[in-house]
C-alpha cells in the first residue's frame, strides 16, 4: 500500500497536467486546486492507512525543499532590476503594507487562533510571492496541515472575488485618484510571459530537456543537502527555517550562473513538484474541519487581501504611480504571476505584463525571507 501511495503522489500530477492541457475548463480551475481537491478526497474516504501520516510529512517537506531551487534557477535578477521602473516601487509598497496588515490582522484575532504568528508568515509569503512560498512557510514554521488547507481554501475564494474586482471596475474606480497609464514605445520582450502557463509543460519529456533537468535536479538535491548540513549548527527550533532560507539563497545564487539559468523547464519541474506537495497536503486535511467556516481565519484572509489593497492604493497616490501599474503589481503580489496576463488583457494594456511578471517573480524570491523573518518578529511581539 505504501509503495502504491508513493507512486500515486509522484505521478498523479502528470494526469492533472494532461487533463488541463486537454480541457480548458480544468485549466481555468487550475492544476493546484485540482490536486488539492483530489488530495482532500483521497484523505477523507477512509482508504489511507494510519501509517500514511509519516509518509505524508516526509514527502510534503521534501517536495518543497527540492522544488525551491528549481523554481529560482531561471531568475534573471539583473535584467529585472533594470526593467521594472516604478513597478519596483509599487511592489515595495505592497510588500511593506502586507507585512503591516498581516501583523495587525494577527493582533485582531490573537485570542481566537492558536499560534497566530504562523498565519502572519503564511500571509506575508503568499501575498508577496505565491503558493510555493506559502508551501515553504508551512514547512519552515510547522503549520498544522488542516490550518494550512483552510487558509488556502479561504484565500482561493476571496482571491477570486478580488480578481473579479480587478478585471471589472477597479481601473475606472482607481483612475479617479491615481494617474492614468501612459502608453510607451518599448521593444522589450520577456521569456517569462509563459512561465506558469499550463502549455509551458509541453515538450518537457524530450530527451535533451530531460537530461539537463536531471542535472538541475541533482544540483537542487545537493543544495538541499548543503542547507541541511549547515542548519545543523543552529539551535534545533530554528533549523528548519534556516534550511529554507539557505535553500532560497543558494537557488538565487545559482541563477547568476548562465549555464544554470538557461536550462529549459526548471521552473516547470519545480511547479510539478509543488503539485505533488499540494496533493500530499490535501490528503492530510480533515474535511470535517473544512465544512464549518472558521470565521476568525476567514476574517484574517479578507483583512489581508482587501486591507492591503486599500493601503497600497494610498501608497501609489502618494508616489504618483499610475493605476495600471498599481493594479498589476497588486495582482502579481496577491494572486501571483499566472493572473497577470489575464488582468492585463482585461485592462487592455499588454505593456504592463512585463512589470507584473517581473515583480511577481521577485516576490517568489523574497517571500520566504519575509514570511519567516516577520513570523518570528510577530511571535516575539505577540507573545
Amino acid at each position: 500500500m505504501t509503495l502504491f501511495l508513493i507512486l500515486f503522489y509522484l505521478f498523479f500530477p502528470v494526469l492533472v497536467i494532461y487533463l488541463c492541457l486537454k480541457f480548458e475548463f480544468l485549466d481555468k480551475l487550475g492544476a493546484v486546486i485540482i490536486c488539492y481537491i483530489v488530495g482532500i478526497t483521497l484523505g477523507n474516504i477512509g482508504i489511507l492507512p494510519e501509517s500514511a501520516a509519516n509518509l505524508q510529512d516526509s514527502l510534503s517537506g521534501a517536495a518543497v525543499a527540492i522544488a525551491l531551487p528549481l523554481l529560482l534557477f531561471s531568475m534573471d535578477v539583473k535584467a529585472w532590476l533594470q526593467l521594472a521602473g516604478k513597478a519596483i516601487l509599487s511592489m515595495l509598497g505592497a510588500t511593506i503594507i502586507i507585512v503591516a496588515v498581516a501583523g495587525m490582522g494577527c493582533f485582531l484575532i490573537l485570542d481566537k487562533v492558536p499560534e497566530v504568528w504562523k498565519l502572519s508568515g503564511m500571509a506575508i509569503s503568499v501575498y508577496t510571492g505565491g503558493t510555493p512560498n506559502m508551501a515553504a512557510i508551512k514547512t519552515a514554521l510547522g503549520v498544522d496541515p488542516t490550518t494550512f488547507i483552510v487558509v488556502h481554501t479561504y484565500d482561493t475564494l476571496i482571491s477570486l472575488l478580488y480578481i473579479i474586482f480587478t478585471i471589472t471596475i477597479a481601473q475606472r474606480l482607481f483612475n479617479r485618484f491615481l494617474p492614468k497609464f501612459e502608453i510607451k514605445n518599448t521593444g522589450n520582450k520577456s521569456s517569462y510571459l509563459e512561465t506558469e502557463d499550463i502549455n509551458s509543460f509541453q515538450n518537457i519529456l524530450k530527451k535533451e530537456i530531460c537530461i539537463k533537468l536531471f542535472g538541475a535536479s541533482v544540483l537542487s538535491i545537493l543544495i538541499l543537502g548543503t542547507a541541511v548540513g549547515i542548519s545543523g549548527f543552529f539551535p534545533k527550533e530554528y533549523s528548519t527555517s534556516i534550511t529554507i532560507l539557505l535553500i532560497t539563497s543558494f537557488g538565487i545564487g545559482a541563477s547568476f550562473v548562465p549555464k544554470i539559468r538557461n536550462i529549459e523547464k526548471t521552473f516547470q519541474l519545480g511547479m510539478y513538484i509543488i503539485l505533488i506537495f499540494c496533493l500530499v497536503v490535501g490528503s492530510m486535511a480533515n474535511l470535517k474541519d473544512l465544512i464549518n467556516i472558521n470565521w476568525a481565519l476567514m476574517f484574517f484572509v479578507v483583512f489581508c487581501i482587501f486591507g492591503s489593497l486599500i493601503l497600497h492604493a494610498l501608497f501609489c497616490r502618494i508616489f504618483k504611480i499610475d493605476t495600471d501599474t498599481f493594479i498589476i503589481t497588486s495582482v502579481s503580489a496577491i494572486c501571483s504571476p499566472p493572473f497577470v496576463p489575464v488582468v492585463a488583457g482585461a485592462l487592455k494594456n499588454r505593456q504592463i505584463i512585463l512589470s507584473g511578471l517581473t515583480t511577481g517573480i521577485i516576490g517568489y524570491a523574497i517571500g520566504n525571507y519575509l514570511g519567516i523573518t516577520f513570523a518570528y518578529v510577530f511571535k516575539a511581539i505577540l507573545g
